[in-house]
């Protein structure tokens, strides 16, 4: 191996790195705030990307129709225990009517917005805000329909939910988007000449945006109060209900932020390789590599732990493609066995 192989690999070990790194923190979030295991972060991935991919077939995107679905069903859920909880109550029908906008108003009026202007010739701006759109309002519906219920359940019977939500979804990706793969248009066709090596426009683009994200999720946790308080639920869930942060709507927030970047993840990576109904699965695996290597707790190391899998990946490529999967996933055995000899066991109950 030369420099300039050496330098090529790098670049796409960074451009995955920043894609994992992303799905790290998302992952990092949603069990700090909610101890969820998230493992249909990947499916995020895939709707974001298989979504505008529709668009750009001049096809309808049915994740808008699976909106629709999620909302009907999120809405009877949450009217049901308003009444069950509030019976009599005056603020019941202002809290129904509130969750009435919420889940069906505004997944119906983004289906009919979806029906009237996706098209191929729509700006590639505006078809990834759509897409966004589209499938970052599945998150706070998917915790209110099967977390919510099992806030102050065990983390294994999270993680039991967690996986049944997950094959729930890669089915619906199935029936939704079939079992074709597709990309979608570049971003950036630019190239960048340096020395032997090219830089493509893309991977620019998609180091760029996760910095960015990245930097304006450090801004929204430091300087926010919402941010303040999703970091203070993370710390001590008892200890910020008791000064009224409502840990629900703390939980509702995290999956929604783990949605956005999840669809975003989608988007970016489209361009770059085809994408299947099942494909976010993978990619979500190895951004929880890197949320492990962070002890889904610290956003740094988890980061920098989805950057080394990333380059760890671009690497065993190169010399052993057939078995790079099987290096990157075996990094996780010294992880966990270093955390377990380091770290002081707290049973559930104590905590």
């Amino acid at each position: 191996m030369d420099l300039s192989i050496a330098a090529i690999l790098s670049q796409d070990g960074i451009t995955s790195g920043a894609i994992y790194a992303l799905l790290a923190l998302a992952l990092v979030l949603v069990f700090s705030v909610t101890r969820v295991i998230f493992i249909p972060q990947g499916e995020f991935v895939a709707f974001g990307a298989l979504t505008l991919a529709a668009m750009q077939s001049d096809k309808f995107p049915h994740s808008a129709t699976l909106l629709v679905g999620l909302g009907i069903l999120a809405f009877a859920q949450e009217a049901i225990s308003v009444l069950r909880h509030t019976q009599g109550h005056a603020t019941a029908p202002r809290i129904i009517a509130i969750s009435f906008m919420k889940f069906l108003l505004l997944p119906l009026a983004i289906f009919f917005l979806t029906r009237a202007i996706a098209s191929p010739t729509l700006p590639l701006i505006l078809q990834v805000l759509l897409t966004l759109l589209i499938v970052v309002p599945m998150g706070p519906m998917i915790y209110r329909l099967a977390f919510q219920p099992l806030a102050e359940a065990t983390t294994l019977v999270l993680l039991i939910v967690s996986v049944g939500v997950h094959f729930a979804m890669m089915g619906l990706g199935l029936v939704m988007f079939g079992a074709e793969g597709s990309r979608t248009t570049a971003f950036s066709d630019a190239r960048i000449e340096i020395g032997t090596m090219t830089i493509s426009g893309q991977s620019i683009v998609i180091v760029g945006v996760s910095v960015a994200l990245i930097a304006a999720l450090y801004l929204y946790f430091d300087r926010t109060l919402t941010g303040k308080a999703l970091r203070a639920t993370a710390v001590n869930r008892l200890g910020a209900r008791l000064v009224g942060i409502g840990t629900t709507q703390a939980g509702r927030l995290a999956f929604t932020l783990a949605a956005a970047m999840g669809a975003l993840c989608g988007v970016l990576i489209a361009p770059l390789t085809t994408v299947y109904y099942d494909s976010g699965f993978l990619i979500g695996l190895k951004g929880f590599v890197g949320a492990i290597i962070g002890g889904l707790a610290s956003y740094p190391v988890a980061a920098a732990g989805a950057v080394l899998v990333g380059l760890l990946e671009s690497f065993s490529s190169f010399w052993a493609s057939a078995l790079k999967e099987v290096i990157v996933f075996t990094l996780i055995i010294p992880v966990l066995l270093w955390r377990s000899l380091t770290s002081k066991h707290v049973d559930e109950g104590d905590e």
